[in-house]
């Protein structure tokens, strides 16, 4: 019996099954205090019955370098009291198991690169909400470099019309996150952007933000497919309003052409934790 968590800053998914595709029992819990938030997941998976292995896909930043005496915490989150948080460490000692530990995006790009099957061999994955962050697989592996990637930090050329917000990043301000995450768009106009009329001017500004990141990502690492998930890439149109945008971009340049790919998450709202049972598939062999 594997066990995963999808550790978000707004929510804990649980799950337990005897494989990544086939989840018996789940759960969500809010992400409240790290101390009150860990040991409640701690308590959900005994009740389960005795786990195998654990995977963790965790809001970041996180420390991935298995040689590093850090490994598996979330190190600076701006994340009140999570800060420098052992949350591999603890779901080791607690449940005894192996614990496979990766970024929240790289979990769900991973899942998504599963469910893609043989035809794409490269996959990143962005997910759009609270805040932004990106995952990206090549050839079956999640990179990281020597850390992980953090494709919301991004600086995105900003429209001729659209200078005088600062955006919201406290580290950057206009970065992509700071200007077409959730909260920066509601500090903007004040309202969801799935809440504004189709007409308004916002859609367009934040389908070429996030437009400039996949091309970025087609140009830079050739992937096959960009894979856009969260609350704010629900908004009807927006998907379809960053396809055209990215072709408009690209210019018909790139040699990978129509075979570069904007799509929705083929798992939809479980590719997460499909990504963290993953996880602990793999740290489990």
């Amino acid at each position: 019996m594997l066990g995963g968590i999808e550790a978000g800053g707004t929510k804990f998914v649980l799950a337990v099954g005897p494989g990544p595709r086939t989840i018996t029992a789940r759960r969500s819990i809010p992400t409240g205090d790290a101390a009150t938030t860990l040991a409640e997941a701690a308590a959900w998976f005994a009740e389960q019955g005795q786990v195998t292995a654990l995977g963790i896909g965790s809001f970041g930043p996180v420390d991935l370098d298995p040689a590093s005496p850090r490994w598996g915490m979330i190190t600076n989150t701006p994340k009140a009291g999570w800060a420098d948080c052992d949350i591999a460490g603890f779901f080791a000692r607690e449940l005894g198991v192996p614990v496979g530990f990766d970024t929240d995006v790289n979990a769900a790009a991973l899942a998504e690169y599963s469910a893609a099957g043989a035809a794409c061999n490269s996959l990143a994955y962005l997910t759009i909400g609270t805040g932004i962050g990106g995952g990206l697989v090549l050839d079956g592996r999640c990179v990281h470099g020597i850390a992980h990637p953090e494709m919301g930090h991004i600086y995105p050329r900003r429209a001729q019309e659209d200078r005088d917000f600062p955006g919201i990043c406290p580290h950057h301000g206009d970065c992509l996150e700071g200007l077409a995450s959730g909260p920066a768009i509601a500090a903007r106009w004040g309202a969801s952007l799935s809440h504004m009329p189709a007409d308004h001017p916002a859609h367009g500004l934040i389908a070429d933000y996030i437009a400039q990141a996949c091309h970025m990502l087609f140009a830079t690492v050739a992937v096959a497919d960009v894979v856009i998930g969260g609350g704010v890439a629900n908004t009807p149109g927006l998907i379809e309003r960053v396809a055209k945008r990215a072709r408009e971009l690209d210019a018909g340049y790139l040699p990978g052409g129509t075979r570069h790919r904007i799509i929705r998450p083929r798992l939809g709202e479980d590719a997460g934790i499909t990504g963290a049972l993953m996880l602990a598939e793999r740290a489990l062999a």
